[in-house]
């Protein structure tokens, strides 16, 4: 296990946000553990610390503007944005895409890094990368917090996480944890989904 995965999982174990269950994931897929990032960015501490490592780790590839998607990524944006002394944009969904509003310019040609909080299926990052393309930005970088995805996402462009883990998960149709009865819980909601 490496320095950086060893801090950053001890980092997640102290802020309480590692929990055990059936969760519904913003991806429709189901999964038995969940990152509950919002116990680490209610803290700027571990914030500060897990975007320091995306920070560093990008810090001498002439990166020029962090953008993120909303929610949580506006925060890492924000963030690794700030130790870097760059600017931090977000995109918020419009449809079925992600779009920078609120007056966010993109440069031609300025190198863009994305971060975004959870990886699993790379749905946000991909959806905000197209939106730095379309602007026309060039994609220099992506930096996760944690990355769930067993390593099979490729962006064109390098990919850092804090932490790589490897959680199941599971189609709705195939989940063991559906078919034993288990409670189904989508985080940040106080109710069960109906399975």
């Amino acid at each position: 296990m490496s320095e950086t995965t060893s801090a950053s999982e001890s980092i997640f174990r102290e802020a309480g946000a590692i929990m055990e269950g059936h969760f519904l994931l913003s991806s429709g897929l189901h999964s038995p553990i969940y990152w509950e990032k919002f116990r680490i960015l209610e803290q700027p501490r571990y914030t500060e610390r897990l975007c320091g490592m995306i920070a560093e780790h990008f810090r001498n590839r002439d990166v020029q503007l962090v953008a993120g998607p909303t929610t949580g990524g506006i925060i890492i944006s924000y963030e690794v944005a700030r130790q870097l002394g760059l600017r931090s944009i977000f995109a918020e969904r419009e449809g079925a895409a992600r779009v920078f509003r609120r007056g966010f310019e993109i440069v031609r040609g300025e190198r863009v890094l994305v971060v975004d909080d959870i990886l699993t299926t790379g749905g946000s990052v991909r959806e905000v990368i197209s939106e730095v393309t379309r602007r026309g930005g060039q994609l220099v970088g992506v930096g996760v917090l944690v990355d769930r995805s067993d390593g099979n996402l490729d962006f064109g462009a390098p990919l850092f996480s804090c932490l790589k883990t490897s959680v199941p998960t599971y189609r709705p149709e195939e989940c063991p944890l559906c078919r034993k009865g288990m409670r189904l819980v989508k985080p940040g909601s106080s109710e069960p989904e109906s399975a």
